[in-house]
This record gives structure tokens, sequence and C-alpha cells, in this order.
């Protein structure tokens, strides 16, 4: 009778060029990820029922919706810390992700300057059209503006 082995599964690899102590910043890390889940479930569940609940509905969400509600600097506030929030919480899991699966120094690399990149331009470009969003443009189509504009 002829037996065969299951070979033995592979080593884990071994990293020799990089040192392994972190510190506290993966506890802290990890701590964040659970507290800013926490809070984006609160802040996404508010967005939800203000924008789809409390209104008219989806078919109520124009540019004059967002527009009136980008007048309050609650509103601002709110959508502000829903996109850093989400922004930093998904960038940190998207960053183990990298840490887990990139198997080369160079390409752990890259990809962590693409995934700050594309943070970067996310938060700032977000954080700009939050606070400088001008619902009244001067010389556009009055019937193409929401109607607090005319008065």
């Amino acid at each position: 009778m002829t037996t065969t082995s299951i070979p033995a599964p592979r080593s884990p690899r071994v990293r020799t060029t990089r040192r392994t102590t972190r510190g506290n910043a993966e506890l802290y890390g990890w701590i964040f990820m659970r507290v800013s889940g926490v809070v984006l479930v609160v802040l996404i569940f508010g967005h939800l029922f203000t924008n789809l609940i409390a209104g008219q509905g989806i078919k109520a969400v124009d540019f004059g919706f967002v527009a009136g509600k980008w007048a309050s600097p609650l509103w601002q506030v709110w959508d502000l810390l829903m996109l850093w929030l989400a922004m930093i919480h998904g960038s940190n899991g998207v960053r183990t992700i990298i840490n887990d699966y990139a198997e080369r120094d160079h390409t752990r690399l890259v990809l962590k300057v693409v995934l700050v990149a594309a943070f970067l331009i996310t938060v700032v470009l977000g954080t700009l059209v939050i606070f400088t969003f001008d619902p009244c443009p001067a010389g556009s189509p009055t019937d193409l503006l929401p109607s607090f504009c005319s008065a």
C-alpha cells in the first residue's frame, strides 16, 4: 500500500531588513478603528435619516437640498467629520491589508505612497467643497438655482 504524505506548509516569511517592534502604534490604530467605526455608524445613520426619512425621500435630494443643508455650520461639520473619519478609517484598513499581503518591501512602499496620495487628495478636495460651496453662484440662470437664492 502506498502512502502519500502531505507536504508541510510553507514557513512564514521572515523579514530581516525591518525591525518588528512598533511600540503602541498598532494598538492605537486598533482602538481607533473600533471607536471610529462606532462614530461612523452614528454619523452615517444620522445622515441617511435626515436626507431620506425626515425629508421627502430620495426625490427631494438635489442641488437645492444640499445647498440648504450646507448653509448650516452643523451640517458642514457633520459631513466633514463623516468624510475625515471614513477616509482615515478606510485608509487605515487598506494600510493593514497592504502590510499583510504585499510581499516585497518596494511594492509595499509604492502602494502606501499611492494610498496616502489618494487619501490627501480626497480629504483636501472634500474639505474645500464643503467649506467653499456657493449655493448661489453669480451669473447662473435663476431657473436652475434653489428657491432661497432669489430672495
